[in-house]
């Protein structure tokens, strides 16, 4: 009988420790699912250089953006890149407006652009060159070398220099004088006056001054612009000297 209850008593201890185990096992934890993070907030900055011009100067606006899709530029209204620049003129000072908008919301900046007055035109306190002192300042004479009526190439490029000049004034009419050293007979000077100041009218009329404009006359050797005799004064007194009636 004892025996028998030591059984019935081992069998009573080993069933209640089944139960506390089975009692302390864990249950089952159930996954939690996270939800996906927002998209970002867009970002943007706006920038314009110089940031001060005078009224018909231009500046330029740069900008940059991110976790943007769509970009709008105020107040031009137009739809622009995510990166970019452009030039702006604006007669007055203005403030652009920059919107960046994305799956994330939107976000903007703004730059300012001062425009100043153009500053007023100063008054010359001279007068205005008369026609005749225009024309003493820009047609130039034509110089010669000894003996000779030739025209070399940089006497040609002074006469075309005199005929531009000369068309933008149409209304000008000139004579043209042969000088020449005190070398050789008055006869012979005068008819090698003549020869330069020829000469000096007709490359003019092939540079496309009218002919009819233009009279020629010869003093020779009698009106000298230097008196030395030496080869620099020699060489101021053989020309095709330009007058005015």
């Amino acid at each position: 009988m004892k025996s028998r209850a030591s059984l019935l008593s081992f069998a009573l201890t080993l069933a209640v420790a089944l139960l506390l185990v089975t009692g302390c096992a864990k249950k089952p934890v159930t996954a939690k699912v996270q939800a996906p993070p927002p998209p970002p907030q867009p970002t943007v900055t706006l920038n314009v250089y110089p940031a001060d011009i005078t009224q018909g100067q231009s500046a330029k606006l740069t900008w940059e953006a991110q976790n943007a899709t769509k970009m709008t530029l105020e107040p031009l209204g137009n739809n622009v890149d995510s990166n970019g620049s452009q030039t702006v003129n604006p007669s007055e000072s203005t403030t652009y407006r920059i919107v960046a908008t994305g799956p994330g919301g939107s976000s903007d900046a703004t730059a300012r652009l001062t425009v100043n007055a153009a500053p007023a035109p100063v008054a010359s306190s001279e007068p205005s060159p008369t026609l005749e002192e225009l024309f003493a300042r820009n047609v130039k004479d034509a110089f010669f070398a000894y003996d000779s009526y030739n025209l070399d190439d940089e006497t040609t490029q002074i006469l075309a220099s005199d005929a531009r000049f000369l068309q933008q004034h149409p209304e000008l009419k000139f004579t043209v004088v042969g000088h020449c050293d005190e070398r050789g007979s008055e006869e012979y000077n005068l008819a090698l006056g003549a020869s330069r100041a020829e000469a000096v009218k007709q490359a003019l009329a092939a540079q496309g001054v009218e002919s009819q404009r233009v009279a020629t006359n010869s003093v020779g050797k009698e009106q000298p612009f230097c008196s030395e005799s030496n080869e620099e004064c020699w060489h101021l007194n053989r020309r095709g000297h330009f007058t005015l009636p």
